[in-house]
């Protein structure tokens, strides 16, 4: 392979994210990357209304755009870093909880979902699913779904070992109906923002060029 054809594969290979754009990849900075993701979905958590088993919160929002800003492996790196450092006693969850004793929470395995989430929405840009409107809002609106395919049984099966009922109707009613109109909303922003971002970008790249 000479050397031309190896450095247009480059790009492909590389498939930079939005963050690869503004930041240098290196070690040193995908750590700094990887905390800031932390730093986002904390600050989010404590954006929230109250509710039992399960409080609304800007978790997820700062998930999607985590995710999707730093690419699969960062995205799902910083979301398990969150999960660690929480679990460790970090007061980072919600309404400032942070303990081992989290697992037993009803609502942890919406937690555990945000890495695979993360992961989801990062491949996705990874493949410049986030620069395109229609593309990018597929892709968050499949995200946004994985933290309740973990979050949901987790719940159930929380809330059974509690003695509180767990049937599917109770599951639906405390853990989906109630995140409706503000998924939707979250979902809006995270699918609008990135390719404006991209726009953005594009358009200073352009400028740097003309001068």
């Amino acid at each position: 392979m000479s050397s031309t054809t190896i450095a247009a594969s480059r790009p492909t290979l590389s498939r930079p994210t939005l963050a690869d754009r503004i930041i240098p990849r290196s070690a040193v900075n995908n750590a700094i990357l990887i905390v800031a993701g932390v730093a986002i979905v904390a600050a989010l958590a404590q954006v929230q209304i109250p509710m039992w088993p399960v409080p609304i919160t800007g978790q997820t929002l700062g998930v999607m755009l985590v995710g999707a800003a730093l690419g699969s492996w960062r995205g799902a790196s910083s979301m398990a870093l969150y999960m660690v450092l929480g679990l460790a006693g970090l007061p980072i969850f919600a309404g400032g909880d942070g303990s081992v004793s989290m697992v037993s929470n009803p609502s942890f395995g919406f937690i555990i979902g945000f890495v695979f989430a993360a992961a989801l929405i990062g491949w996705f840009s990874e493949r410049r699913w986030d620069r395109r409107p229609l593309l990018s809002g597929l892709g968050f609106l499949g995200a946004s779904l994985v933290p309740f395919a973990f979050g949901l049984p987790y719940m159930a099966f929380i809330l059974g070992s509690l003695g509180f009922p767990n049937d599917l109707g109770t599951v639906l009613a405390l853990g989906v109906y109630p995140f409706l109109i503000g998924g939707v909303v979250k979902w809006a922003i995270a699918a609008s923002v990135l390719p404006i971002a991209w726009r953005i970008v594009s358009a200073v790249d352009k400028r740097s060029e003309k001068k």
